[in-house]
């Protein structure tokens, strides 16, 4: 009787993690969908009336020679201005948004963020840094990496931030939730200090492409930044779903991890790596923009469950689709100027974090 009950739990328990799994892949097959529309509306609309419809038109039949003007026009605006900040949105929104997936699973705690524990603030040293002190202390650097001197050095200060936080937040093979907080509140602020310092060392130019860079936009997308970061980030993206089995396993414990054959540290490394990459090189061409990394997994969460195999492209997925509609927003709510797009992801994800904040409050123990 007994072991006919054990073997009913376990038959409800496939069939439910079943239910789950369909549900997942229909969530994304949704998701796959609403970020196509998000493309094509971002591609159709903006200031300029330029007309998508008719570049794709021109692409199989031609373009009329009394409208030959006005194509080249169109293709002008399409093809260099619309499509590499849609393709840039793509890329840094599911890079937050894995990335956010990737930290909190690391880290077992909903709150983490590469934002809000101090990753953003380190990212955006380097690249101040650079942006700054290129031309002087750092020529040597600049002039041998050439365009790539920016994301590098947003890379390695993202990834000294993450490393110093975990050496911070973990002893004896533990990682302390608590410690992880505070000290990433700590780290952030001590970046930012260091930023302000170089921001005040600034010259004019400096300083004004530096207040909106902080700020957040996508308005800078050119096809070489594309060309330069995109490689970066699709190749940290790339690393991350071969982690979902892994991290999946450490919800139960680094021990227990350790136990089912994880290599629990070596995930570690690449989780840590891979974040700070792909979050550096977003903070190098877009500047701060915030709270992407904490929504997204967590309202996913909530869809999907917390199943890893899912939960990261569903949140590469929806973290594209939000970036694409904050842009849209961003530069149409005050047309013709253009609102930083930092400005709009803050004033819709601060509510929804003091939301999951309060919902979880039992979760950080001081």
């Amino acid at each position: 009787m007994a072991e006919q009950s054990i073997a009913g739990a376990a038959g409800r328990a496939m069939a439910a993690d079943g239910d789950r799994s369909v549900r997942a892949r229909s969530v994304i097959l949704l998701l796959c969908l609403a970020l196509a529309l998000c493309v094509f509306l971002s591609l159709t609309s903006g200031a300029s009336d330029a007309s998508a419809v008719r570049v794709i038109r021109d692409w199989f039949i031609g373009a009329v020679p009394a409208d030959a003007v006005l194509a080249a026009r169109d293709q002008l605006i399409v093809y260099d201005i619309r499509m590499p900040r849609v393709l840039l949105g793509v890329l840094i929104g599911a890079a937050l948004a894995v990335c956010g997936a990737v930290m909190q699973g690391l880290f077992r705690n909903p709150l983490a963020d590469p934002g809000l524990i101090g990753v953003s603030a380190g990212s955006g040293l380097g690249a101040v840094a650079i942006i700054v002190l290129g031309a002087t202390w750092l020529a040597p650097v600049t002039l041998a990496l050439g365009a790539l001197a920016l994301p590098l050095a947003a890379f390695s200060g993202g990834l000294a931030v993450t490393l110093l936080l975990y050496a911070i937040a973990t002893r004896q093979g533990r990682t302390s939730v608590a410690t992880m907080l505070l000290a990433g509140i700590a780290i952030s602020a001590l970046a930012m200090a260091l930023t302000g310092v170089l921001i005040f060392m600034a010259d004019d130019r400096q300083l004004r492409d530096l207040t909106f860079w902080q700020l957040g936009s996508l308005a800078g997308a050119t096809w070489a930044k594309v060309s330069t970061v995109g490689p970066v980030i699709v190749l940290a993206l790339s690393a991350m779903p071969f982690l979902s089995r892994g991290l999946n396993a450490l919800a139960l414990g680094e021990a227990t991890a350790g136990h089912l054959g994880i290599p629990v540290q070596r995930l570690k490394y690449i989780a840590i790596v891979g974040v700070s990459a792909a979050v550096g090189a977003s903070v190098a061409v877009s500047g701060g923009i915030g709270f992407i990394g904490i929504v997204v997994p967590h309202v996913l969460r909530l869809a999907i469950g917390p199943d890893n195999r899912y939960l990261l492209p569903a949140s590469a997925l929806l973290g594209a689709t939000m970036l694409l509609l904050a842009d849209a927003v961003a530069r149409t709510i005050v047309a013709p100027a253009e609102l930083p797009i930092g400005i709009v992801t803050a004033v819709a994800g601060a509510p929804f974090f003091l939301w999951i904040l309060l919902r979880n409050r039992g979760i950080v123990d001081l």
